[in-house]
């Protein structure tokens, strides 16, 4: 549509996840309209993160170095591993200060459609994490939807007979929303994981 590099940066931004092609194009005529030095700011960190950041050699974490912040941490507890789908995961359940055990990160869920089965996830490095028997526990967090499910379910068939306490995070209603607008599975994970009240 547009010529030469500017269709290209278009194309290439496009190929991103999440963005469509009027984003992309947004996106690109805004690059055009902006400072020169801002733009070369976005490359180095661009070209940085590509050379500096790697994944961490034991949990599949983002990290600098062989092992990410969290790997290195002394005084995170080894006997509850929370397993994840992805590095972003890991940030969320890390906003909320409630979890202090070592993370497994996935790289994704089983997705038949998308080709993505056990042997495409890091299932073996997380079995080779609890061959010592210092875990105790393994927290399933994968998302809550199909793939996330498959995955949890598979997981803990297959982690059941080591005689490990496997768990579920609990999901339900958020808070602030309207009961008319849960889906059928957020109204019935809700009713399963009530609990008491009062005295």
């Amino acid at each position: 549509m547009y010529e030469g590099a500017v269709q290209d940066l278009i194309d290439e931004l496009g190929r991103l996840p999440g963005v469509g092609p009027k984003s992309a194009q947004r996106i690109a005529f805004h690059l055009l309209a902006t400072d020169a030095t801002d733009v070369r700011r976005l490359v180095d960190a661009l070209t940085e993160v590509k050379a500096r950041v790697r994944f961490c050699e034991t949990c599949g974490n983002v990290a600098e170095s062989e092992q990410c912040r969290v790997c290195r941490d002394p005084r995170r507890s080894t006997a509850v591993i929370c397993v994840v789908e992805e590095p972003k995961d890991v940030v969320a359940i890390e906003r909320t200060r409630e979890f202090r055990g070592k993370y497994h990160v996935l790289g994704g869920a089983i997705n038949p459609i998308e080709n993505v089965g056990p042997d495409d996830l890091r299932i073996k490095e997380l079995l080779g994490r609890l061959a010592d028997g210092e875990v105790q526990e393994v927290i399933l967090a994968t998302d809550p939807n199909v793939e996330g499910e498959a995955t949890a379910t598979y997981l803990a068939r297959m982690l059941g007979p080591m005689g490990l306490r496997v768990t579920r995070l609990a999901s339900g209603l958020p808070v602030g929303g309207d009961l008319e607008y849960a889906d059928e599975v957020t109204l019935g994970r809700a009713f399963e994981g009530r609990r008491l009240v009062g005295g």
